[in-house]
């Protein structure tokens, strides 16, 4: 064999080996990195591992003590926690996917515009005291909500059903909020406090008497009782001829009449304010009282200092699907001390509590940790009866300039969720306002405002807080950045928004509203209201228009009257170019009941979803948190037989 040919197959096999070797190497560190993965250690996986109570017994943290069991009067939790449980309803809501399900009526059936639902009533349900729940108990219940008037929390999802809604208590706007000289609203010496998400004036504030009108002494003594007598018939006669869309047909049939079509009416009847109360009883008046009939999976059992304790109900239609035997509300002072007893052993789940910054990240990791999106929906809402706001190209290029998602991660610290439609419950949806920063510019020009040339500012009013102020900042900034449109940043008090709003003294509004059902028709209803035919009638139609002094003749003596002539002119002139503008551009503000609706319009911005948070034990089953913040306790159960889970240093 040649020298030659010896020396090709030594450099190949010396080739061979050398590729050979750097595989080695490659698999050698492939299996020492996974190797290193398998040994690191891993954290635990539960915030609390503890062991599960022995008896099938739910303890929960839900908030402070309830304050009451009525469901006319059930706003939030812990209140609406109980109620469900003790009270049951036409409908309930499936944990899982928000519909509605069956429960004291096990069928319903609708006319075919909707307007018009029959339910039909199972003939097992019962009363704890023994009673048959009947429709007449409904018919009665709901007629009660009237009665109660303003003090029912979550009145608007009355509005749809015939007879059923409940008017505002007008109170004039020198009894809310004076005004100064330069025609700003002052804040009231004692106004209520309003929560972040309720911009009402109204929600805690007591009736202002009326001054009685002083008669003259030479009057008749008799004409003033006469006279009395007369103001106060007509309201009783009102009252008793005031009917409801609700009434009985036979003992287990309840037809309903609605004011607009509503596909999804079970859906708002599974709400706790609609669940029936006994004829029989009386809700607590100065202390919660254990003795209460009612219908539900559970029954009261308890009321004592530090806990209120369900126990299941034997005169439940389904109770042998129900596992727990008992469930035990434990109030908390506040987040703190509700972690702390769940860190414990004792309670099972924790929610409604609010969570500061710091501990959401030291409980972000933990499996038993769970963040949900809360149904209220803060937005910007437009005047649409303003010039350039009544030009949807304009809204639709304002909504989509915003980038939401910089508002949420960054204003918010990842609080909240981006609101790409008007609604949380449907996660399925395509997203519809995401951030398009050339179509935006693009409608602006076609509006007729091309790069914002002669775009007037924007009057953005908001609450004063100072979330809302940094997002106001960040909103202004990208509208300015994005479409070169300037914002002059207007705070008021809470209080003040519903006023400001009825004068129409604003071009963009921030509200928030909470969407306590996922029955779409009632939740656009709550976002944008229906306004009063009387209302309508009231409304004047120039007071947003271009301001001119056609009808101050006498309102400054001082100038020539020349000068005011001319001056007139211009304004006529003005007002009659804004007009064609507006002509050209005008829309028909009509009712809103459905989000594709909202989409296609755009009266309002939508801006984000709020977030809530819980902590579960992982031995509870079937205790599902969802976006209406309404866990249903029927399906819940204790795995008496659950074992922590082993961490890596144990494998």
């Amino acid at each position: 064999m040649s020298k030659q040919l010896i020396n090709k197959k030594s450099k190949r096999f010396a080739a061979i080996e050398k590729l050979s070797a750097y595989c080695f190497c490659l698999l050698l560190l492939l299996f020492l990195s996974a190797c290193s993965e398998l040994e690191k250690p891993k954290p635990e996986p539960y915030y609390a591992e503890t062991e599960p109570p022995k008896i099938q017994e739910f303890r929960w943290s839900n908030g402070k003590m309830a304050k009451s069991f009525d469901p006319a009067r059930a706003a939030a939790p812990p209140e609406t926690d109980i109620v469900r449980a003790v009270f049951e309803g036409l409908t309930d809501t499936d944990p899982k996917t928000l519909e509605a399900i069956p429960a004291v009526a096990k069928k319903w059936s609708a006319s075919e515009d909707n307007k018009v639902w029959t339910f039909e009533l199972r003939r097992d349900a019962k009363w704890s005291n023994g009673d048959q729940v009947t429709a007449e108990d409904f018919v009665r219940s709901w007629k009660r909500l009237s009665e109660l008037g303003e003090a029912v929390p979550h009145k608007e999802l009355l509005s749809n059903i015939v007879g059923l809604k409940i008017e505002k208590e007008e109170i004039p706007a020198k009894d809310v909020g004076e005004k100064n000289e330069k025609n700003t609203l002052l804040k009231p010496v004692d106004s209520p406090k309003i929560p972040l998400l309720d911009n009402s004036p109204n929600a805690n504030t007591a009736q202002v008497p009326k001054k009685q009108e002083v008669k003259p002494a030479t009057e008749n003594k008799e004409k003033p009782k006469e006279s009395l007598i007369a103001k106060e018939e007509p309201k009783k006669k009102k009252a008793k001829k005031k009917e409801i869309g609700a009434k009985a047909i036979g003992k287990y049939k309840l037809e309903v009449s609605l004011v607009k079509p509503d596909k999804e009416f079970p859906a708002l009847v599974a709400h706790p304010i609609f669940r029936p109360v006994h004829e029989k009883t009386e809700f607590e008046k100065d202390k919660l009282q254990a003795d209460v009939i009612t219908n539900g999976a559970f029954r009261i059992s308890s009321v004592g200092q530090n806990d209120i304790t369900l126990d299941r109900a034997e005169n439940y239609w389904s109770k042998e699907t129900v596992e727990l035997e008992r469930v035990r509300f434990i109030p908390q002072e506040n987040a703190e001390k509700a972690l702390e007893a769940y860190k414990n052993g004792q309670v099972d789940a924790v929610t409604n509590a609010n969570f500061e910054p710091l501990a959401l990240k030291l409980l972000e990791p933990y499996e038993d940790f769970r963040r949900t999106v809360h149904s209220a929906l803060n937005f910007y809402e437009f005047n649409r009866e303003k010039y350039p706001f009544n030009d949807r190209r304009v809204r639709e290029a304002l909504a989509i300039a915003i980038e939401r998602e910089r508002l949420t991660d960054d204003d918010m610290d990842g609080a909240s969720k981006p609101a790409l439609g008007f609604l949380p419950f449907a996660e399925q949806r395509k997203a519809k306002l995401s951030q398009d920063e050339e179509k935006a510019k693009k409608l602006l020009s076609e509006a007729g405002f091309p790069e914002g040339k002669d775009f007037p500012p924007v009057k953005l009013v908001i609450n004063r807080n100072n979330i809302q102020k940094k997002i106001a900042d960040s909103v202004a900034k990208m509208w300015e950045e994005n479409l070169n449109i300037k914002t002059e940043i207007i705070v008021k008090e809470s209080d003040e928004l519903e006023i400001v709003k009825k004068e129409g003294d604003y071009d963009v509004i921030r509200r928030g509203v909470v969407l306590p059902t996922s029955d779409e028709t009632a939740n656009m209803l709550a976002i944008f209201p229906v306004e009063d035919e009387e209302d309508g009638k009231e409304k004047n139609p120039t007071k947003n228009r271009p301001e001119t002094d056609l009808e101050e003749e006498d309102s400054d003596n001082e100038i020539p009257a020349d000068e005011k002539v001319a001056q007139k002119i211009r304004n006529l002139n003005a007002l009659t170019e804004k007009l064609r503008k507006i002509e050209d551009t005008s829309e028909t503000n009509e009712t809103i009941l459905t989000e594709e609706k909202a989409i296609l319009e755009l009266p309002a911005i939508p801006l984000y979803f709020p977030t809530s948070y819980s902590l579960v034990k992982p031995y509870v089953e079937g205790f599902d948190i969802n976006t209406l913040d309404a866990p249903s306790l029927k399906d819940v159960k204790i795995n008496n037989f659950w074992q922590p889970k082993k961490t890596g240093k144990e494998s």
